[in-house]
């Protein structure tokens, strides 16, 4: 992945600006499959293949991670603050995590149309057509999502949630991406 110089990054430290960090990345290889759906009609070229094979495997990798890091660390946690703001708040969490299974259909879809693509160098005009569909959806789906967490949920969660449930968030995290948090400093395992 491309490094972005001047970027802001996020460590283990602050869960909830590492996962808006986590959005950038979908937004960047969202731009990714729309860059291919416009030159789908013809073979791809190296830097498509390379490019769709990167967007794909961040998608299928990295990205239940961050599904995981919500869903099962910080929205539970957000749950269990008694405090009016988050509770107006939970009927965007229960749409977020509705979301999250509306978006595995379409991944579905572009990656089987991906691989074939990949496979034969080609796809037929209503198989490009799909394509385009399934990413033109993922792309709106993920702009709605994002937006509610990046503006609501995660500063919500930055202000609401103790330390404790932070560092535990951050653990968690740290774990399903097989890296270590100590002291203020992430430090990754062997081989990340």
């Amino acid at each position: 992945m491309p490094v972005q110089i001047g970027a802001k990054t996020h460590s283990f430290n602050d869960p909830t600006g590492l996962l808006s960090d986590c959005h950038r990345r979908i937004e960047m290889f969202l731009g990714t499959l729309a860059a291919v759906a416009e030159v789908i009609d013809r073979a791809p070229s190296e830097e498509t293949v390379q490019a769709l094979q990167a967007a794909l495997r961040y998608f299928s990798q990295a990205a239940p991670k961050h599904t995981a890091d919500e869903e099962e660390s910080l929205f539970p946690r957000l749950r269990e603050v008694h405090d009016p703001q988050v509770t107006s708040a939970f009927s965007a969490l229960d749409r977020l995590e509705k979301d999250h299974e509306a978006v595995s259909h379409l991944h579905a879809e572009v990656e089987r149309l991906a691989a074939q693509y990949l496979a034969d160098g080609s796809l037929s005009v209503t198989e490009r057509e799909a394509f385009r569909a399934a990413v033109k959806n993922l792309q709106e789906m993920y702009k709605e999502h994002i937006s509610v967490e990046d503006s609501i949920v995660f500063p919500l969660a930055a202000q609401m949630l103790s330390e404790s449930d932070k560092a535990a968030i951050a653990h968690e995290m740290a774990q399903r991406r097989q890296a270590a948090v100590v002291v203020g400093i992430d430090i990754p395992r062997a081989g990340q």
